[in-house]
């Protein structure tokens, strides 16, 4: 039976990873995500779990050594936030590459300079194209349910690559939340045991990992790659299924609110989502058909589902909490601006770049930006495409 419980996104993540029991963890402190191996190796030295906690010299070392326990045939995981997933840059490579479905539990946080330790989306979408699985979190009940569901993703035969779960720092990281937590016997059920087909530690079959690929079959191999990982979208949706009939919460690959007869539509990653929530639903008192998609899958990304569901929105504003400096767009600008001209939709778009370095969401900021979609909507056009909310000009 379900019970509750009153925890921080942290302490979400740490309450999983003891239901689970990975293997492996290997980690290094980096603000905001230093409390998930914190809480995890008290876990490990009262006994609590039977993992191996590796404690190292950096990020770098960290990924470094859970790449060598996933090849090895153990399941493994570990955590970061901001400049620490930026020195595992060469590693993310090697993981998705080397197919080895090992778990990140991400803690969003700009990456410097300046230096700055609050909320932004910089460090996940600059890794965006490494090949990893990326599920994005709203709410401490969403990092805890998406961490329950990452390893059956990441371990399924049709796609075994590695998964990050994100969730933003100090927003859902450190702030507690009444959330519902399954039972211990139902988390171990769900998620099973680990039984790699191939491994280093296998005697019977003798392998190499990451081997010198020359230029007859690197092609191919970045191609069967990037096939597991289209792969991923409908095991996302056929693992969130077996998850609602054990716990009936309902997840999908984004959430849509209040878009059966959206005009005006805002599409959003993590927990501002929270907020344009309460701004959808004021502005709903108010007359006004506005409606949001929150993304929860951001790789690979549902470029067609998300298409089909902005069907018949006059005009959307898409939100990055990043910057791309392109000066056109960014990542999810990009990708959803990409699937509309593909499915040949006529809907307006405008591009925001917003929160960075945890720079606050207001419920009034974002009814600004339904207000700015209906000017654009008024005008017939959109005059500037690419824009900036709450910044000091």
């Amino acid at each position: 039976m379900a019970r509750r419980d009153r925890l921080s996104g942290n302490e979400a993540v740490a309450e999983a990873l003891r239901q689970i029991n990975p293997d492996v963890m290997a980690a290094f402190p980096i603000t905001p995500s230093t409390e998930i191996p914190q809480y995890f190796s008290k876990l490990v030295a009262d006994g609590k779990v039977d993992s191996e906690f590796i404690p190292v010299e950096s990020e770098h070392s960290a990924m470094s050594a859970v790449i060598g326990a996933q090849a090895a045939g153990a399941r493994s995981v570990t955590a970061t936030s901001s400049a620490g997933l930026a020195l595992m840059w060469e590693e993310l490579y090697l993981a998705a590459s080397n197919r080895l479905p090992c778990v990140l539990t991400l803690v969003n946080r700009a990456l410097s300079g300046p230096i700055n330790i609050n909320c932004d989306h910089s460090d996940s979408m600059g890794a965006r194209d490494a090949g990893w699985i990326q599920i994005y979190a709203e709410n401490n009940q969403e990092v805890y349910d998406n961490l329950c569901m990452a390893y059956p993703i990441a371990e399924h035969k049709d796609v075994k690559l590695p998964i990050m779960i994100c969730q933003d720092g100090f927003i859902t990281s450190h702030a507690v939340e009444n959330i519902v937590l399954n039972e211990d016997e139902e988390v171990k059920e769900f998620v099973g045991e680990y039984n790699p087909e191939n491994y280093l530690l296998n005697s019977e079959c003798p392998m190499a990992v990451g081997p010198y690929s020359v230029t007859n079959y690197y092609f191919e191999a970045k191609r069967a790659q990037a096939e597991a990982l289209k792969n991923a979208k409908q095991v996302v949706l056929d693992v969130a299924k077996q998850y609602e009939k054990i716990t009936g919460r309902k997840y999908g690959l984004f959430e849509e609110y209040r878009m059966e007869d959206a005009e005006l539509a805002v599409v959003i990653i993590g927990s501002a989502a929270g907020t344009t929530k309460e701004a959808v639903d004021q502005l709903r008192k108010e007359g006004v058909k506005a409606g949001l998609i929150k993304i929860r899958l951001f790789r690979p990304f549902p470029a067609e589902e998300i298409a089909e569901a902005l069907k018949g929105v006059k005009a959307v504003a898409l939100m990055d909490r990043t910057e791309s400096y392109n000066d056109q767009c960014g990542p999810i600008g990009a990708e959803v601006t990409t699937a509309l001209y593909r499915a040949g939709a006529d809907t307006l778009a405008v591009n925001y770049v917003y929160g960075l370095g945890g720079r606050d969401v207001r419920v009034d900021d974002m009814k600004g930006i339904y207000a700015d979609l209906q000017k654009a909507v008024d005008l017939g056009k959109v005059e500037n495409p690419y824009r900036y909310m709450g910044v000091r000009e």
